[in-house]
């Protein structure tokens, strides 16, 4: 980023190429249209560009691009006209989000929705946390910087988290006919 905030237009390219696709998966898991996500990572990229002369390297990169982008997103959820009001339409768009080169079949697709309904039914700040680090790769520290919280704070929410997932699976498991 140091080198693309001197004019180095290469730098730019390697870093949109690094960090383009967990963007754009932070966003889908938040974003309930693939339209707003596709929206917000573009202006993310260009409110990047507009304010690479006042970089400093405070966190790493990628906490500062996805604040950028973070910011943004909740400016789109609070503009009340544009509220989601068909919840069938963030499941849908959700199982769109995965990758394209995954698996079609029947069950991988029911698999893959039930972990987005699953995930989506977590509390905002312990679904953020476990995106953050299992969608985007995100460290501790990098997510602890990007929510403004302590470190300790992030490890209790992913904790939190995983424990409500473990119970989902096992409330599903326990109603499945054998």
């Amino acid at each position: 980023m140091l080198r693309y905030k001197d004019g180095d237009l290469p730098a730019f390219q390697e870093l949109y190429r690094r960090h383009s696709r967990g963007l754009y998966r932070f966003l889908s898991w938040h974003a309930p249209r693939r339209e707003w996500a596709d929206e917000i990572a573009q202006d993310s990229w260009i409110n990047l560009h507009q304010a690479r002369h006042h970089y400093q390297p405070l966190a790493s990169f990628r906490t500062y691009l996805y604040q950028i982008a973070r910011n943004r997103l909740l400016d789109v959820l609070r503009q009340p006209q544009l509220q989601l009001t068909d919840d069938d339409a963030l499941f849908d768009h959700l199982s769109d989000a995965a990758d394209a080169g995954a698996d079609t079949t029947l069950e991988y697709r029911q698999r893959t929705r039930a972990l987005h309904a699953a995930i989506h039914a977590l509390p905002g700040e312990q679904k953020e946390a476990l995106i953050l680090q299992q969608f985007s790769g995100m460290s501790l520290d990098e997510i602890a910087d990007l929510v403004a919280v302590p470190v300790e704070t992030v490890k209790s929410r992913l904790r939190y988290a995983m424990k409500k997932l473990r119970q989902h699976y096992a409330a599903d498991a326990d109603r499945e006919p054998v």
